[in-house]
């Protein structure tokens, strides 16, 4: 479904009328959960683009309040909730503005110490807040649960990606002794569209929808996703990632970039690039090698 600016305005006018006189932007974001648009100079209006997605609204409107007031750095704040009618399907939701640039692999932002600092003091307050009542994230699996997805992904990703490194990696991931503790609280995709920077440094957290309780190790994809290796090791140090739970997180990465990469490979170039990226610095690292 397209979503054009004038649905936006619409939206807002007939179920939110006391803003209907502010403008409505769109966002140029590459996701494929929901529509982005700024409102006014403060605000954001998200339209969930998939029945998954929709699903979502309701646990960011019940969650993110409460998340917010233990997290170190800004995230959204659910101002209201739309509901579905005849020009949108689904619920959606209008939330705080929160100001800063998605990072690119590979630029200025991913080689900051600075911002792995920032992450890991994000991820380990995430860990810290109880977990009573929390729902599993998205991605609350055992790892080796998504071994077969992962190598299809890769069986069909020949000549595109460095298979022998890439299938070498893996294996090492899933020699890693699984996770058995209670689960704690965790983003659950911290990759760039989901990321703000300013000036080198954290800025803001946004897209809550993957959130719950799993394993700590999904989180630290954010090591391959957002930063480079230098950075990589101070994120890493900051976190007191052990071997077992930094290989388990190099193997999150790796298993949600070739599923990426197999499927949008075609249809959304940046998410693409993303995927092939963290692949590609996976895949130079070799099996067995994160240092200890």
């Amino acid at each position: 479904m397209i979503v054009e600016p004038s649905l936006v305005h619409g939206l807002i006018a007939a179920q939110f009328p006391h803003w209907a006189d502010l403008p409505v932007e769109a966002v140029g974001a590459s996701g494929t959960a929901n529509a982005i648009y700024r409102l006014g100079a403060d605000k954001a209006v998200r339209l969930p683009r998939t029945e998954g997605s929709a699903a979502d609204v309701a646990t960011e409107h019940r969650w993110l309040p409460r998340l917010a007031e233990q997290l170190p750095f800004p995230v959204p704040l659910p101002l209201a909730q739309g509901a579905p009618d005849k020009t949108f399907p689904r619920p959606w939701s209008v939330c705080t503005w929160l100001n800063g640039t998605n990072p690119r692999p590979g630029d200025a932002a991913s080689s900051s110490d600075l911002l792995a600092a920032d992450l890991a003091e994000f991820v380990l307050a995430l860990r810290r807040i109880a977990p009573e009542d929390a729902p599993p994230a998205y991605r609350s699996e055992p790892l080796a649960s998504r071994d077969a997805a992962t190598r299809e992904a890769l069986a069909t990703l020949g000549g595109v990606v460095d298979a022998e490194a890439v299938a070498a990696a893996w294996k090492d991931s899933l020699s890693a002794p699984p996770f058995t503790a209670a689960p704690v609280w965790v983003h659950g995709d911290l990759q760039p569209g989901n990321v703000l920077v300013a000036d080198g440094r954290l800025a803001a957290v946004i897209d809550f929808g993957c959130t719950g309780l799993a394993d700590p190790a999904v989180d630290l994809i954010a090591a391959w996703y957002l930063l480079t290796a230098g950075a990589r090791q101070t994120f890493r140090t900051a976190v007191a990632a052990d071997d077992a739970t930094w290989a388990r997180g190099r193997g999150w990465a790796l298993s949600i970039a070739l599923l990426e990469l197999a499927h949008y490979r075609e249809s959304n170039p940046v998410m693409a690039g993303i995927a092939a990226h963290v692949i590609g610095e996976i895949a130079d690292e070799g099996p067995g090698t994160s240092p200890g």
